[in-house]
């Protein structure tokens, strides 16, 4: 058996074929065909990635790179063929360099957003992170995703708050990218002062596009540098109400002209309540109390006079909110700033808080800009409407992203896992719906499972240039086959 030069490189404990485990991989939350891989294995280090990634370019094996534990939503990490190996990245799970005066942290892709903010925490600094993420979310998946942050004034690139990072091609063929590049070694980059913050390389070259957003599709991430933020000393938190998304979409478009404020986002009432409450009767109850929507914005100090920032961008912040005919509130029904305050500051405890409400979630989410999405919500409320799937199921998160140019808009529709019935009428809608939403115009720069079918419709120059970037450094296509257009 070839798994033999695994074990060779990994160690025997460290690969498993065990039936249990290789069905944990073969299947997640999303519609994605559930499919065995082989075998896991488990590397430690670089090294191992490079010899794993050589041995399947020897024997033509496919490869599908893990770093998150479960549960996962979106078939990414999902074979598409038979007989593939699951690199599970989980062991390289050292945080290596935190760097308070340049704000930034050098991690392994095993290294999840819970590990890292206790130990930024020691260094007075705070990760930029995704709405409340899940326990075992990696750090590294998670920017490859381009996930977006709760931050839009501090996200000026898709591809924030990824900086540098070190990659393991399709060829086996290891490079550092931007400030990191060599020759010399990361440790005698540290000693002349190197922080390997830049993420352009020659040319202005920025290597790690190449993998964003990729599925594992073109390399393998061993490590990364990300930026930090200041540790606040106080925060301030606003709840701002209303029963029309419009008004709300007006005051986030001043507050973003300016850059004013830290988190920014909104959220309909249901997913407001997913947050906060942890059983599904506590969220119904909640959720009954909320308004149809809810901005939240935070003011967050930090320096030498932490109560003087926060206390003039309240002030104008109050002032602005008052000329959109806005009612900012501390307390609304039984929730509390200090609440979501809280929330936003750690990763979300279990169960995740997608979970909570129905045991099973499936999203839509799409790239527009802020303007239009009041235009996407009637489209989705009429087609739930039309197949009398309940409107009370389904949760809504708009995020600005790239300080407000555009947003992530994102549909949770909440379903029981254990009724077919329900999942069925769910996947129709996510299919369907997204389909529309594409028409509309809703740009799906994320193309998991089935919509990589129509996001690449209409962009055959992107498809083309795909296919020869794949080339170029997956040539035997080992890497995640099937995921793109490739």
């Amino acid at each position: 058996m070839t798994e033999k030069k695994l074990v060779e490189i990994v160690g025997a404990g460290n690969v498993s074929q065990k039936q249990a485990t290789l069905d944990e991989y073969s299947g997640d939350m999303s519609f994605v065909p559930k499919v065995r891989p082989r075998c896991i294995v488990k590397p430690e280090n670089t090294g191992q990635v490079q010899k794993i990634v050589e041995w399947a370019n020897e024997t033509l094996t496919p490869l599908v790179p893990v770093s998150s534990g479960s549960p996962h939503f979106r078939g990414d990490s999902i074979p598409s063929v038979g007989g593939a190996v699951i690199v599970d990245l989980s062991r390289m799970k050292r945080i290596l360099r935190v760097d308070p005066v340049n704000r930034l942290a050098m991690v392994e892709p095993g290294v999840t957003y819970a590990k890292l903010q206790s130990e930024l925490a020691k260094a007075d600094l705070c990760a930029y992170t995704p709405l409340c993420p899940r326990g075992s979310k990696s750090i590294i998946g998670s920017m490859l995703e381009r996930e977006p942050i709760t931050m839009p004034a501090h996200h000026w690139d898709c591809t924030d708050p990824m900086l540098c990072a070190e990659i393991v091609f399709g060829t086996g063929d290891k490079l550092r990218g931007g400030e990191a590049a060599g020759p010399d070694t990361i440790e005698e980059q540290w000693e002349m002062g190197k922080t390997q913050m830049t993420p352009m390389g020659l040319g202005q070259f920025n290597e790690h596009r190449l993998i964003s957003g990729a599925q594992g599709t073109i390399g393998i991430v061993t490590w990364s540098t990300l930026k930090c933020r200041r540790l606040s000393r106080l925060n301030r938190t606003f709840l701002t109400p209303s029963e029309n998304i419009e008004s709300l979409i007006d005051l986030s478009y001043k507050l973003l002209r300016i850059r004013l404020g830290d988190h920014c986002f909104i959220l309909n009432g249901l997913n407001l309540a997913c947050l906060l409450a942890e059983t599904p009767d506590k969220i119904e109850k909640l959720r009954a109390a909320l308004p149809s929507w809810v901005l939240i914005t935070s003011f967050e100090g930090y320096g030498d006079l932490p109560e003087d920032k926060v206390s003039y961008q309240e002030a104008d912040f109050l002032d602005i909110a008052r000329s959109c005919k806005s009612e900012p509130k501390t307390t609304i029904a039984e929730v509390h700033a200090e609440d979501i305050a809280k929330v936003l500051s750690s990763s979300s405890s279990q169960p995740y808080w997608k979970l909570r409400f129905k045991g099973g979630c499936n999203d839509i989410f799409f790239l527009t800009t802020l303007d239009k999405t009041h235009q996407f919500i009637a489209e989705i409320s009429a087609l739930i409407t039309s197949q009398k799937y309940p409107a009370e199921n389904v949760g809504v998160y708009i995020q600005p992203v790239v300080q407000g140019t555009s947003c992530h808009c994102e549909f949770n529709l909440y379903s029981n896992p254990t009724k077919q019935d329900e999942l069925e009428k769910t996947k129709w809608l996510v299919n369907e719906g997204s389909r529309i939403l594409a028409k509309r115009g809703g740009f799906f720069s994320r193309p998991y499972g089935a919509w990589k079918d129509f996001a690449y419709t209409g962009s055959a120059e992107t498809v083309i240039l795909q296919k020869k970037l794949k080339q170029i450094f997956d040539p035997k296509g080992i890497l995640n086959p099937g995921k793109l257009c490739f």
